[in-house]
């Protein structure tokens, strides 16, 4: 697998998001499981089918382009790639020194955006810690270990020593990033609506900005037709987060709506077949783990 990701870290962008958009199809036609999900997920949220449909072939290209962005030279800019829209809330962030919370739904390419700040704003500014889940299989975990260590760009893992080690990159007045639509670990979330239905959410994301009093700033990687590169997006947090005890459901679902604002801008981007609605085996649908605990 690693020489084939390397052969294919050696094709230009477009074949790679060409060949992408194949592979989508087919694993669109070939798994009823995920295209049911996909389907299901996509009308709870009110897209169209033909906004829908586009997103088929936007998952495949989700894949292909891995190799690119992993395994090209830490030296190589991503300068001819990538432009960016609202760079002036960055600047507005940093220049308040408390750091910022990136948060980016499953939609585009968010593996750029990480990139994108690194390269642009590591130097000046630290690191970007982002939060990741370490892959299953050992050569998978090597691959994106290494390939998500570079210049400006630091991970942590979803265990508490990663939350720890977020923390301290904030307070240092560095940036954090994490995907706030990811089913978060047992116990580390609670239930709140999302597109209208209920959703195990992280409250991690509200937990850094409100004991770091972190700028909150949403981003996504558009990815333009025709492999012509991408457009990062960054965008101000509308919302309200409250640090009332007990209030974490409450902070989970503004956080919760601000993706879906976002989703819906670009439907045809969002990884629909992603299985957002799972439940942890512990927590019981509609339950958090606060609720588990008192029921006990």
């Amino acid at each position: 697998m690693l020489t084939l990701f390397r052969w294919l870290s050696r094709w230009p962008l477009w074949l790679l998001h060409a060949l992408g958009g194949w592979l989508g199809w087919l694993s669109y036609a070939l798994s009823p499981d995920y295209r049911h999900r996909f389907n299901a997920n996509a009308r709870q949220a009110g897209v169209s089918p033909q906004a829908a449909r586009a997103a088929i072939a936007e998952a495949g290209r989700m894949l292909t382009e891995l190799p690119y962005l992993w395994m090209r030279p830490a030296s190589d800019s991503l300068a001819s790639t990538v432009t960016t829209h609202g760079e002036s809330l960055i600047d507005a962030a940093h220049a308040r020194g408390r750091g910022i919370v990136f948060l980016t739904p499953h939609m585009g390419c968010f593996e750029v955006t990480a990139q994108c700040i690194a390269e642009r704003y590591g130097a000046a500014h630290g690191p970007i810690t982002v939060l990741y889940r370490p892959a299953r299989k050992p050569w998978l975990r090597g691959l994106v270990g290494t390939s998500r260590t570079r210049p400006g760009l630091a991970v942590a893992p979803a265990t508490l020593a990663g939350v720890r080690q977020m923390i301290r990159a904030l307070r240092r007045g560095e940036a954090v990033g994490l995907l706030p639509d990811q089913v978060p670990p047992d116990g580390m979330g609670v239930w709140a609506p999302f597109f209208g239905k209920r959703a195990y959410t992280m409250t991690l994301a509200a937990r850094l900005v409100l004991q770091t009093g972190a700028t909150l700033l949403l981003t996504w990687g558009e990815r333009l037709p025709h492999g012509r590169g991408y457009v990062v997006h960054f965008s101000a947090f509308d919302e309200s987060l409250s640090a009332d005890a007990g209030a974490q459901a409450e902070s989970a679902a503004a956080i919760n709506r601000a993706m879906e604002k976002l989703i819906l801008q670009r439907p045809q981007q969002y990884l629909w077949g992603y299985h957002r609605y799972k439940a942890p085996r512990s927590v019981p649908a509609g339950e958090d783990a606060a609720e588990t605990q008192q029921r006990a």
